[in-house]
Formats: structure tokens, sequence, C-alpha cells
């Protein structure tokens, strides 16, 4: 079910709480650009924007991963691995995808060229 123009709560929730410090703010932003950064500018934009979507996607589900704070097995672990599950990853880096600047790093390879 739709929550706050998200595709669900949990994953409106995830995108929140990134956004709202200002160290995973910037953290995000470092790792979308990358994201961006590191795909084949040779590429069309759609097929660029979806390699960088689907790389900057399973970074974010890691980079939250390792910030689990729950490393035992128990009821709330299980609870907090079904909510993570619903995250739609893919819709908050393309969310987050929106911020990067895609003409600095195609500009330096050109002049590299």
């Amino acid at each position: 079910m739709a929550y706050n123009g998200w595709k669900n709560y949990e994953t409106w929730n995830v995108a929140l709480w990134i956004d709202n410090d200002q160290g995973s703010y910037s953290q995000r932003q470092e790792m979308a650009q990358d994201a961006w950064d590191n795909t084949d500018a040779s590429e069309d934009q759609e097929t660029r924007s979806n390699e960088a979507r689907n790389a900057l996607a399973d970074s974010l589900e890691s980079w939250v991963d390792e910030m689990n704070p729950i490393n035992e097995s128990s009821m709330f672990a299980d609870l907090l691995s079904a909510a993570l599950r619903e995250v739609d990853w893919h819709e908050i880096a393309e969310n987050f995808l929106e911020d990067v600047d895609k003409e600095t790093a195609d500009t330096e390879e050109t002049i590299e060229a």
C-alpha cells in the first residue's frame, strides 16, 4: 500500500531516516554519485540510469544491513528483517539519483579523451 508518495511505509521510512541525518544524507549523496560515475558513459541515458539505479540499490541495501544493531536471533531481529525485505531499494535509489551531477563525470571523460 502506498505511503506518502512511496511504494510502502517501509520504503518511506528508510528513505526518511537516511535523509534526516546529515551524516547519512552526505553518505547517500556520495554513494549515488559514485553509482552514476561508475556506469558506462557510452551507454544511452536510460541504460546508464538503470545500471546506476541497480548498483545504488544494492549498495544501499548492504549499507543499511551493515548498520543493523540487532546481531542475535530474536523475535525483534525477525521483525526487523521482515520489514527490511519490504523496502523497495530501487525506488529509493531512483529517487536519490535525481540529485547526482550527471554532467561532471561525462565532461571529465571528454576532456581526458
